[in-house]
């Protein structure tokens, strides 16, 4: 309050106070003691327009129903003398149906008939809160996505059975390990957090492996090289590529052991019993050179191309014995050398004595240091109960067995299947449209008699004994 409005704004006219009002409020009402809006005022053009003829209203009729309360506190705050006026923030119903908040105080005039409500509009701070819910839920939403990808991360990162170290080039530390890297190394993945790398290399190695991560972090390219322990007699290929993390650059290093005379013993006991199952499981696996000649191969391989012992295969190609020679195999090591592994070629084994069996080949490339071989796992499909097998009589071929004869028999045999499929089928609709009467049936085909009648016994459709038909 002013300490002395009479001498400060001496004889302000009414005019001057309406339009010192409603300059100064975005919305003006004018009330009388119960409440009614006797007159209105808008300081702000675009909340004018949003705003029906309220005159004549209750002011309580123009909000929402849980905003009539406040608007009797503030009619109740207004016909108060000592009780200071204070605001209240409203809902009000705009035309096209949406809430409009709006902030009043409401004081009375002297002669205590009137009330003057002065308000604010809210609608600007509405839509920055609105934003800052909408920016609060987004970051929300980018944090469990983020908390989502880190869990995989961390997942895929235990799980590798690769030993894999995150170092930091800058200080030389590791930034994280796997459990494979701590298993290699003889120590608890914990401990490895934060210690120097390289450390228990001999002199040689720790020189080269400093060389090699700084070389990483300069150039911003992959490189490897070969480093041994010095307690341990293990020898390392070490593999190290640049990863970018925010503004820093970290280095992604990869322990492989190199299998020597020493430590082979150590390294292939577990790959000595996965060999042992390879070796007993009951589908062929053959693994070849890249040019596909044979270096290994399993008991069930031999069973399918019925050799007596693993030397009559040991050399050879693979594709001795693989369904049409110098086709089958250059497919599958195309399909290698491009996408690295290749499941369910169908095709079959041709053994030594002249029997073929129906196969599927799975197959994968494998990058084994200088030495990069081929694996394919054969799998006998003969005994296999087809899926779209009916009982009754024998169906034609489908389009989809048709066309799995691709590759297996030669283009004019596929041909001459799919004719004869489409021949018989248009032969089976004509005499259900005709029922049964072969002379119609031979009119609606444009065959003469007799040659639906040879059709008819060529597919196996006439009845035993003497044929009849039905004469118009």
């Amino acid at each position: 309050m002013f300490d002395a409005p009479e001498s400060a704004l001496g004889d302000l006219g009414t005019d001057a106070a309406a339009e010192l009002i409603a300059a100064a409020s975005d919305i003006a009402l004018i009330l009388d003691s119960e409440g009614r809006i006797l007159d209105l005022a808008f300081g702000n053009d675009e909340l004018s327009t949003q705003i029906g003829d309220w005159i004549g209203l209750s002011w309580s009729d123009t909000v929402t129903s849980s905003s009539r309360a406040r608007i009797g506190q503030l009619l109740h705050s207004a016909g108060a003398d000592e009780q200071p006026p204070h605001w209240e923030q409203v809902e009000h119903v705009a035309l096209s149906g949406e809430e409009l908040p709006v902030r009043y105080c409401a004081a009375s005039l002297g002669n205590r008939h009137r009330i003057v409500a002065v308000g604010r509009s809210q609608q600007g701070m509405a839509a920055l809160q609105q934003r800052l819910v909408d920016a609060q839920q987004s970051l929300e939403r980018d944090y469990w996505r983020l908390r989502q990808l880190e869990t995989r991360y961390r997942l895929l990162f235990r799980s590798m059975s690769e030993a894999i170290l995150i170092v930091d080039p800058g200080n030389g530390k590791i930034v994280e390990a796997n459990p494979a890297a701590s298993l290699l190394l003889a120590t608890d993945s914990r401990k490895l957090v934060g210690r120097p790398f390289p450390e228990g290399f001999d002199n040689a190695g720790t020189e080269a492996i400093k060389s090699l991560l700084a070389g990483v972090r300069s150039a911003g390219r992959p490189s490897d090289l070969r480093a041994r322990l010095r307690e341990r007699d293990l020898e390392f290929l070490i593999t190290a590529a640049p990863v970018r993390q925010e503004n820093t650059t970290l280095v992604l290093v990869r322990l492989t052991p190199v299998e020597t005379n020493n430590n082979a013993g150590l390294l292939n006991e577990p790959r000595s019993r996965l060999f042992k199952m390879l070796e007993k499981a009951p589908d062929g696996v053959v693994i070849t050179r890249q040019d596909g000649r044979i270096l290994s191969a399993n008991n069930a391989f031999l069973e399918l191309a019925q050799l007596s012992t693993e030397e009559q295969a040991r050399g050879e190609s693979l594709d001795r014995w693989l369904g049409r020679p110098g086709v089958d195999l250059n497919v599958l090591i195309a399909n290698l050398r491009q996408h690295g592994a290749v499941r369910l070629f169908a095709t079959s084994v041709r053994s030594d004595y002249g029997s073929s069996t129906e196969v599927e080949i799975s197959a994968v490339a494998v990058q084994n240091g200088d030495q990069p071989s081929l694996g394919f796992i054969i799998r006998n499909v003969d005994r296999r109960v087809s899926a779209s097998a009916a009982p009754g009589r024998a169906l034609p071929r489908s389009v989809e067995q048709l066309t799995e004869l691709v590759g297996r028999v030669p283009l004019k045999e596929v041909v001459r299947e799919s004719t004869d499929m489409i021949e018989r089928l248009c032969i089976e609709a004509a005499l259900e449209l005709t029922g049964d009467n072969r002379a119609s049936a031979a009119e609606l085909l444009g065959l003469s008699r007799q040659s639906l009648y040879v059709k008819l016994r060529r597919y196996g459709l006439s009845e035993s004994g003497a044929e009849h038909e039905t004469e118009h």
